[in-house]
C-alpha cells in the first residue's frame, strides 16, 4: 500500500512538473520577444549573406518592436558561428542566419554539432542561381563546348570557387559527377579574385553567384554559358539554363535562412517564422534584396527543414562520389 502511495505521489509530481514546464514555455512564447535578439551571421561583414541578413533583420526589428543585433562570427565555412548557436540557450534570443554552406559542411568536415538534431530550421529567406561563366575570349560558347574539351583532355581544365566547401565548388563537383569529367578545382579566398582570374583566362570556368557575376556579364567582361535555376533569369534572358544546355536535372541555388537551437518552444519558432515572412512580404525589402541579385522566399519551418535535409543528402552524395577531402 505504501509503495502504491509513493508511486502515485511520484506520478502526480511528474505530471505537475510537466504542466509547469508547459505553462512556462507557453508564457515564454507569449511574451516573445521582450528584449533584443542576437543574430549570428557566420561570415564576414559586408559579404552577400551579411548584407541580405541586415536588410531582412532591420525590417523584422521594426515589425516586432525590438532591435536585432548582428554579430559576425566567421570561420571554417560558417561552422564556428553555427556551433555557437547550436549551444546557445533555446529561448529565441540567439538565432543563426546561415547560407548554403550550412548543408555542405557536414559532408566535408567533422562538426561540433549535428545540423539535423541541434537546430530548428525557421524559414528560408532568399535564393539565387549561379551563373557558369568563362572569359569573354574563351573558345567555349556553350556548356557542351566545355564538356567536350574536358573529355578530350582529362585533368587539364580548371574551375574556380570562392573557397573550399563553397557552393561554387559544389556546383563544379556536381558537373564533374553528372558528366563524368575530370576537371580541377582551384579555390580562392573570395569571389573577387576568382572572377579576376577567370576573366584573365588563368581558370577556365566559374559558377559565380548572380549578384557578383551579372555586372561583368552585362559589361561584356565575362561570357555566360548557363544559369543554374529552373527558369532563365530575367536579367539574362538570352542565357540558357543548365537543363536547356543539355545537363539534365542540374538545378542549384544559393540560399539563406534562419535557424534556432533545438529545444526552442514551438510558439517562439512560429512567431519568428511569421516575422520573417512579414518582413519578406514588404515591397521595400524585396526591392533591396532584388538589387543584390537574390529573390525573397519566406518558407515555412516545416518546408525549410525538408529542403535543408535534401540539400545535405545531395552534397553527401557528391562528396562521396568525387572522393572530396578537406
Amino acid at each position: 500500500m505504501k509503495t502504491s502511495t509513493n508511486a502515485s505521489a511520484i506520478a502526480t509530481a511528474i505530471l505537475g512538473a510537466c504542466a509547469t514546464l508547459g505553462w512556462s514555455a507557453q508564457a515564454q512564447a507569449a511574451d516573445y520577444p521582450s528584449q533584443s535578439i542576437t543574430m549570428i551571421v557566420p561570415y564576414t561583414a559586408g559579404g552577400g549573406t551579411d548584407t541580405a541578413g541586415r536588410i531582412i533583420s532591420r525590417a523584422m526589428g521594426e515589425i516586432i518592436g525590438q532591435s536585432i543585433v548582428i554579430e559576425n562570427k566567421s570561420g571554417a565555412s560558417g561552422s564556428i558561428g553555427a556551433g555557437f548557436v547550436a549551444h546557445a540557450a533555446p529561448d529565441g534570443y540567439t538565432v543563426l542566419y546561415d547560407a548554403s554552406a550550412f548543408a555542405i559542411n557536414p559532408a566535408l568536415r567533422k562538426l561540433p554539432y549535428d545540423i539535423r538534431k541541434d537546430f530548428i530550421p525557421v524559414s528560408q529567406t532568399v535564393s539565387s542561381p549561379n551563373v557558369l561563366v568563362t572569359a569573354k575570349d574563351s573558345p567555349f560558347s556553350s556548356v557542351n563546348d566545355f564538356i567536350r574539351a574536358a573529355r578530350a583532355k582529362p585533368g587539364f581544365y580548371t574551375f574556380a570557387s570562392y573557397g573550399p566547401g563553397s557552393l561554387a565548388q559544389m556546383a563544379g563537383e556536381q558537373l564533374k559527377k553528372d558528366e563524368d569529367i575530370d576537371i580541377i578545382h582551384v579555390p580562392y579566398k573570395g569571389g573577387a579574385p576568382a572572377l579576376v582570374d577567370v576573366m584573365g583566362g588563368q581558370v577556365q570556368v566559374y559558377f559565380a553567384n548572380a549578384a557578383s557575376g551579372i555586372p561583368y556579364i552585362t559589361s561584356n567582361q565575362l561570357k555566360a554559358l548557363a544559369v543554374t535555376s529552373q527558369a532563365r533569369m530575367p536579367e539574362l534572358p538570352d542565357v540558357p539554363t543548365m537543363e536547356e544546355a543539355g545537363i539534365k536535372g542540374f538545378q542549384l541555388l544559393e540560399w539563406h535562412g534562419f535557424f534556432l537551437p533545438k529545444g526552442t518552444p514551438q510558439g517562439i519558432v512560429d512567431k519568428l517564422q511569421a516575422t520573417v515572412q512579414a518582413a519578406l512580404a514588404r515591397p521595400d525589402v524585396r526591392s533591396a534584396l532584388g538589387k543584390l541579385g537574390v529573390s525573397a522566399v519566406g518558407s515555412s519551418s516545416r518546408d525549410f527543414a525538408v529542403f535543408v535535409d535534401a540539400e545535405a543528402n545531395r552534397w553527401e552524395d557528391v562528396v562521396k562520389a568525387n572522393h572530396i577531402g578537406m
